[in-house]
């Protein structure tokens, strides 16, 4: 039987029943082994994200897709450890995580709505995974032994406190790996390549146009 750990709260429960109502569990690209719910053109989107945030919980980046994929294709990366999904959004690294051999799986983010998604995500891969709703950025090193980031490079700000973060994890002795196509707030001087993928940046849309997305080692 599946098992999800940390789900929605009872408040957000309503939430899960209408993103599974109006979203479309699909294949992503690049990843045939997994399933994900994602927007589509009659979801209506706009009056899905609570809060007034925007839903990028519902589709995949391409960050996220390349990363989860290197993770499917090298799984000795997670394999037995604890890691943590940061800016998590569906929760797609964390699932690729445990579909990989991970031992345990926590999928961080900041929209109360991603909880829901990240549960959907997780039953439709018949993985456990544990979702939490919070910034962690700010904070100390979490107890985990790897810290996947997919995305999260999109804003000097952000970009910054990511860093330092990363940096703090280095420091306790926990490595990160990062997947990013690219954009200009990625701190390259403290990156080595270990892969690359085509892939449509944000949406995964067919007639979107490939880019290179790589993963990196924050080093």
């Amino acid at each position: 039987m599946t098992r999800i750990l940390a789900q929605t709260p009872p408040r957000s429960r309503p939430r899960r029943e209408i993103l599974s109502a109006r979203l479309t569990l699909a294949t992503p690209a690049l990843l045939p082994e997994l399933r994900l719910y994602r927007a589509g053109p009659a979801s209506g989107l706009g009056r899905l994200a609570s809060g007034g945030g925007a839903p990028y919980w519902a589709y995949p980046w391409a960050g996220g897709l390349a990363l989860a994929r290197y993770l499917l294709d090298h799984p000795e990366t997670v394999a037995k450890k604890r890691v943590l999904d940061l800016g998590a959004g569906g929760g797609l690294v964390a699932i690729a995580a445990m579909k990989a051999g991970a031992r345990q799986a926590t999928a961080i983010d900041v929209d109360p709505d991603a909880m829901a998604a990240i549960a959907l995500n997780a039953e439709a891969n018949a993985v456990a995974v544990e979702a939490v709703c919070g910034d962690p950025l700010d904070g100390p090193a979490p107890d985990v032994d790897l810290v996947l980031v997919g995305d999260l490079f999109y804003e000097a700000g952000l970009a910054a406190r990511v860093t330092a973060f990363l940096d703090r994890c280095r420091l306790a002795g926990i490595a990160a790996r990062i997947g990013d196509p690219g954009r200009a707030p990625l701190p390259r001087a403290r990156l080595e390549r270990l892969a690359e993928y085509r892939l449509a940046d944000f949406g995964d849309a067919p007639d979107a146009a490939a880019t290179a997305s790589a993963v990196f080692a924050f080093v």
